[in-house]
């Protein structure tokens, strides 16, 4: 019998082999829903996106003549703040992927429950530039809009040229906007134009309103502050293919001492219910530690989708635990959600703007909370007294029983 010479296994196959399995163990992991809740969501116990999730062929140079030690020629920082949309049975996020350049860009992963086993295709989204080339891009909101796109309404930054050249961080953020029909062969559009002279968190209504597009806006004086930029924005354009809104109006202002006294910002684009539209948005405030964000639920009127008709005080969500660190610390940031046809309710929310986390609710548990409860009360003595109020129905109540 011939003997077979016996074949030695390298280091950089047995490492590649390691890799290959952990990211499978990875991907293939099932979540969890976590016991503890506050009756309105479910969180998950595992991040359904970090930089692990990535393909390892994203971040590695596969070819052992020109990378014989297996290194990760181009890593990955972090994957969040994703887009959401749901087509036919499949699960999609377009999220937001930052290598260790610091520059963002998008992909897509999809899931066969929404849940877990997100796996990225095998490219990124080509997004096409405009003539004004974009310096990053990110937090992309996804709308299935009536006229039958799918629109992608991001922000796009670069750098002030009115900074002088010893600025290096001094930059201007716009709506940019693109739209596909698969979430593959993507149009890029002219950037949204308006008055103000910056925009962050811009997001694509639905549907038409007055024979318009309407957006949803966050005005801004500078990249960070808001100055005098009010709160979330309305516009209408008339051409989504040379998009300008000439007169913004503040659906939502900021206010003093409440979650949202820095800055506040639509998240996705808002479900329409029997009852109204529903909208979730992120507050900011100070505090000694720096920013804060939290989520927060707002409902708009039907046929006046500017126009708001409930607001619950307070917060929805706010970081917990491991969500509290990361790359900018006391974060929740969400843009994407899915309303799926059982009436289940699937919110991808980010964290410290490192990780990406699923949250699940019902549509009714979601009306039921912004439809009754109260709303903040501006002063301590009227916020007591809201509690007071709920303390003594309770206490009536137990004391019947």
């Amino acid at each position: 019998m011939e003997v077979q010479p016996v074949r030695l296994t390298t280091h950089f196959e047995l490492r590649l082999r390691r890799l290959q399995a952990a990211y499978e163990a990875l991907i293939t992991r099932p979540n969890e829903p976590l016991p503890e809740d506050n009756g309105i969501v479910t969180r998950y116990r595992y991040p359904v996106l970090t930089a692990a999730h990535t393909p390892l062929f994203w971040r590695y140079d596969f070819n052992p003549e020109t990378n014989p030690y297996l290194m990760e020629r181009m890593g990955i920082n972090a994957v969040f703040n994703p887009g959401a949309i749901k087509l036919g049975s499949r699960y999609l996020l377009v999220a937001r992927v930052e290598g260790v350049d610091r520059k963002s860009f998008f992909a897509v992963a999809e899931s066969p429950n929404g849940i877990d086993n997100f796996r990225f295709w095998d490219e990124p989204i080509a997004l096409p530039e405009t003539e004004n080339p974009d310096v990053n891009v990110y937090d992309m909101r996804l709308t299935a809009h009536e006229d039958g796109w799918i629109y992608g309404v991001f922000c796009t930054e670069r750098k002030d040229p009115s900074a002088p050249p010893t600025n290096t961080t001094a930059a201007v953020a716009q709506c940019g906007i693109a739209r596909t029909k698969d979430l593959k062969t993507w149009e890029r559009l002219p950037d949204l134009k308006t008055p103000s002279p910056q925009q962050r968190n811009c997001v694509l209504h639905p549907e038409f309103v007055q024979g318009k597009y309407a957006f949803y806006t966050r005005p801004q004086d500078d990249f960070i502050e808001a100055g005098s930029g009010g709160g979330i924005g309305w516009g209408l354009c008339e051409d989504i293919t040379h998009p300008v809104i000439h007169e913004e109006r503040i659906i939502d202002p900021r206010r003093y001492h409440t979650i949202k006294e820095a800055k506040n910002g639509l998240g996705p684009p808002p479900i329409k219910t029997p009852y109204g539209w529903l909208h979730l948005a992120h507050g900011v405030r100070h505090t000694a530690a720096g920013l804060r964000y939290v989520l927060y639920l707002f409902m708009t009127a039907l046929d006046e989708p500017w126009r708001v008709i409930y607001a619950p005080g307070g917060y929805f969500m706010a970081p917990e635990g491991e969500e509290r660190v990361g790359d900018v610390s006391n974060v929740l940031f969400c843009n994407g959600w899915i309303l799926d046809d059982d009436g289940r309710v699937l919110i991808y929310y980010a964290s410290s703007d490192t990780r990406c986390h699923v949250a699940t609710s019902t549509l009714d548990r979601l009306l039921d909370y912004v439809m009754h409860t109260p709303p903040d009360g501006e002063r301590s003595a009227a916020c007591l007294q809201q509690r007071l109020n709920l303390i003594r129905r309770n206490l009536q109540w137990m004391s019947q029983k």
